[in-house]
């Protein structure tokens, strides 16, 4: 399989007990149609985990009267996530939607190129899960703050031409890799030609960072983190310092809408109770090549992907 040029990041799968104990949940939840909207938090942990760890997929979440949709995106980003978001975007009028992303990061270069559709969409983005709700009017849909952007994902955020990150949200970063030897990368051997493609991608990601109108910051913390160690996560300050985060009001991102758009919440309340519990252009066809990969976070993302090799963080 041509797996394209540059590499594809897998996180590292060291889940402790307490993360195969939720995989666990996760079974048994998925064997229950329905079961999400009564299940108890931490097995609903276990489901979003279970979902981070498939290759991404993207649904449209409807919340009418008094709200636009949100476009929700969950999963690691794999070669076929373009050409995926390119289908589901298709017969939809995407411009100026929001994206609420769930992930462990995935290929460097898919990420770039699909961050790039994004922005050509005049997308917003955030951070966190959707909750689909059960209610005497119907289903009532709303997005957890609780979730995680890390790795290749902290750069589909940046793709959003407005960007809020909720405080209970984890927003974390570190290296990209060699896709094959993420898993121990101490131990692994490397030659010029490896290096060569590592320093590549850095390379097409700073372009891409500096487009987007991140900072230089955002690269240096990322860096400065080997795959052998566990993601940094971004403090507020650090959101803020790398330009990750332009707005502190989730009603930039969530705003409310009264016109014809469909949707469908049959709830009206504040927007800032949709949080629950507190392109332009393309990348140039690749040539083959090795894939990196970047380590993956312990507890409690965990996993890799089950998809072949390609540019990953």
């Amino acid at each position: 399989m041509d797996l394209g040029e540059g590499t594809k990041l897998r996180f590292v799968s060291s889940l402790k007990v307490r993360g195969w104990a939720l995989l666990g949940a996760t079974a048994l939840c998925l064997a229950l149609p329905g079961a999400i909207t009564t299940l108890g938090n931490s097995a609903y942990a276990g489901i979003t985990l279970e979902e981070r760890k498939l290759p991404m997929h993207f649904n449209w979440v409807a919340c009418q009267p008094d709200c636009k949709g949100w476009v929700s995106a969950v999963g690691i980003v794999t070669a076929d996530s373009p050409k995926e978001f390119d289908e589901f975007a298709r017969d939809r009028q995407l411009g100026g939607a929001t994206i609420v992303l769930d992930s462990s990061g995935g290929s460097v270069n898919d990420s770039i190129a699909l961050g790039r559709r994004f922005r050509s969409l005049g997308a917003l983005t955030t951070v966190g899960t959707t909750v689909r709700t059960q209610t005497a009017q119907g289903e009532r849909a709303s997005v957890n703050p609780e979730a995680y952007c890390e790795s290749m994902c902290v750069f589909l955020l940046l793709s959003g031409k407005t960007r809020y990150v909720p405080p209970a949200a984890h927003v974390r970063v570190h290296q990209i890799w060699m896709g094959d030897r993420a898993d121990d990368a101490k131990a692994a051997s490397y030659n010029a030609q490896d290096l060569m493609i590592v320093e590549r991608d850095i390379g097409r990601l700073a372009k891409y960072t500096f487009e987007m109108g991140g900072a230089g910051d955002l690269l240096s913390l990322a860096l400065s983190v080997p795959p052998w160690e566990d993601l940094h996560e971004l403090s507020p300050p650090e959101l803020r310092l790398t330009n990750l985060v332009t707005t502190d009001a989730v009603i930039d991102v969530l705003p409310h809408d009264n016109s014809s758009v469909p949707v469908a919440e049959l709830n009206s309340k504040p927007v800032q109770d949709r949080f629950v519990s507190s392109a332009v252009e393309e990348q140039a066809p690749m040539q083959p090549a090795k894939s990196t990969k970047t380590a993956e976070a312990t507890v409690p993302t965990g996993g890799a992907a089950t998809t072949a090799a390609q540019p990953q963080k």
